[in-house]
């Protein structure tokens, strides 16, 4: 028998609107679980049972009233703590933010209480989530559920445990080089980063803010549809939010007949694990298969991406945390002087990664350099996203793998900052060119760790993106692959 916790986020909210399950039944089947298991992988920075209840019941009491729900109505959604939610602390996982609590919701919020989601807590993640491990959270690291000594990914690795544990059904992260995206493939779920502009960032707290996209993480391709579809839509109050309107996210899984693949070369090079090179071959049987054209394309420019996203990204990133100086946000530090409590607030309040990228960031920006690297740097960026709107001319979706490697332990990467960037290496081109990208579990490897599959589509082609990704899901029937029992 399927137990509430393991029912998909429809199915929850199909019963709970047919009133086959009350939202507190729901609620109280997740927060169990989320009880049990937080101590063991560190999903969540803030849960408040007390708060789930209130809202589960309120639901219930609107549900007996005969009132007409929402698409999540029951639905546990967790969120990740660098979005803003009243009533709730939002620290970025930084001390410098440690007390802070906002005064409004962001505008995903906004529309998961529209959808009659039940907001259930904030996820760990990277600090300021600039990260691919959540190593970097100043509340100690997440952990991958299927292997406790492993990461979960960042910086949404909070959000990607707390999904394929079963502590709930979906869960908002924040994607700026492949934080949704990478997380998913470490932890065997699906995660989507939308088009640049499709889901406001009013109420995200900005790292990098030309590349950030708010986006779902959930165990299969229609509940992160459902999400998407909740959470998008244009925002007068983001200058950034598209007014063009996603269409045919829901659609039926189908024939994949007439739809023409791309496998770019330059995703496949050195650094790729054999396994990970393998099971993402194997994809593309499956894709031909379903009746998908795949042919070969190239997109040199690929090999810059990187080098391009570690100057624009801590760049972003230095004029938008130059705010947090003890004053206007964050912790204020001693001083004899205003000079000296800036000094010590910002020394004290960040830590070593961020402390990093400022630094990187504001040499970038700085007088005598901006022309050497930010502007050259965005110059590059805009021929790369040139390069990949033509590939789009000849194919419908571009399919690469997710991740060079499957989840790498805690602490293997820590002291080498090079390394753990280039896990970014297979991501970062969607966010600097602004299209929509997913991650599905495509494999597994010989010790039993989740590998993803990445498919990016054009600006807006969310709906061709998750046709492909239904179909492949769909076509691999590999079910899902439940982490065992802490301590089993």
């Amino acid at each position: 028998m399927t137990e509430l916790w393991q029912e998909s986020a429809r199915a929850l909210a199909q019963k709970v609107r047919d009133r086959e399950v009350s939202a507190l039944d729901v609620a109280e089947a997740h927060l169990a679980r989320a009880l049990r298991w937080n101590d063991h992988v560190g999903a969540f920075l803030h849960l408040e049972p007390d708060d789930v209840r209130r809202q589960a019941r309120e639901l219930d009491r609107r549900v007996a009233a005969g009132a007409d729900l929402g698409p999540l109505a029951g639905v546990p959604v967790a969120i990740k703590d660098n979005m803003c939610v009243t009533g709730m602390p939002t620290t970025c996982a930084s001390r410098f933010l440690e007390p802070y609590e906002s005064p409004w919701d962001a505008h995903a919020i906004t529309k998961l209480r529209e959808a009659d989601a039940i907001l259930f807590g904030k996820t760990n993640l990277d600090e300021f989530a600039m990260g691919s491990s959540t190593e970097n959270s100043a509340f100690g690291p997440t952990r991958n559920p299927y292997a406790l000594d492993r990461t979960a990914g960042g910086s949404s690795g909070g959000s990607a445990a707390a999904v394929a544990a079963g502590l709930v059904p979906l869960a908002l992260g924040s994607d700026t080089g492949g934080s949704i995206r990478q997380p998913a493939a470490f932890c065997g779920i699906v995660g989507l980063k939308p088009s640049y502009g499709v889901v406001s960032r009013y109420g995200l707290v900005a790292f990098a803010s030309s590349l950030d996209q708010i986006g779902p993480l959930a165990r299969d391709v229609d509940d992160a549809a459902l999400l998407l579809d909740v959470i998008g839509g244009h925002d007068p109050r983001d200058a950034t939010s598209s007014v063009h309107s996603l269409k045919d996210l829901n659609g039926d899984v189908g024939s994949l007949r007439g739809m023409r693949i791309g496998i770019p070369t330059e995703y496949f090079g050195e650094g790729l694990a054999p396994e990970v090179r393998a099971a993402v071959g194997a994809a593309h049987a499956t894709l031909t298969g379903r009746g998908a054209t795949v042919t070969e394309v190239s997109l040199p420019l690929t090999k810059f991406g990187i080098a391009v996203y570690y100057i624009v990204a801590p760049s972003e990133a230095s004029s938008n945390l130059a705010r947090y100086d003890g004053v206007r946000f964050g912790t204020r530090g001693d001083g004899d002087d205003v000079s000296s409590m800036f000094q010590t607030s910002r020394g004290d309040g960040f830590g070593p990664e961020v402390k990093r990228r400022i630094l990187l960031g504001t040499f970038a920006l700085s007088s005598g350099y901006y022309d050497a690297y930010y502007g050259r740097a965005q110059k590059v960026r805009a021929a790369l996203r040139a390069e990949m709107e033509a590939a789009f001319d000849d194919v419908d979706v571009l399919l690469t793998p997710t991740t060079p490697t499957v989840a790498f332990e805690l602490g293997e990467k820590a002291q080498d900052p090079l390394a753990m960037y280039l896990n970014d290496v297979l991501t970062v081109s969607a966010n600097l060119c602004g299209t929509p990208a997913i991650s599905v579990p495509c494999g597994r490897s010989s010790d039993g760790m989740p590998i993803g599959l990445q498919l990016i589509g054009p600006r807006f082609g969310e709906a061709s993106l998750l046709r492909v990704a239904r179909a492949y899901e769909n076509a691999a029937e590999m079910g899902y692959r439940w982490p065992a029992e802490p301590g089993a």
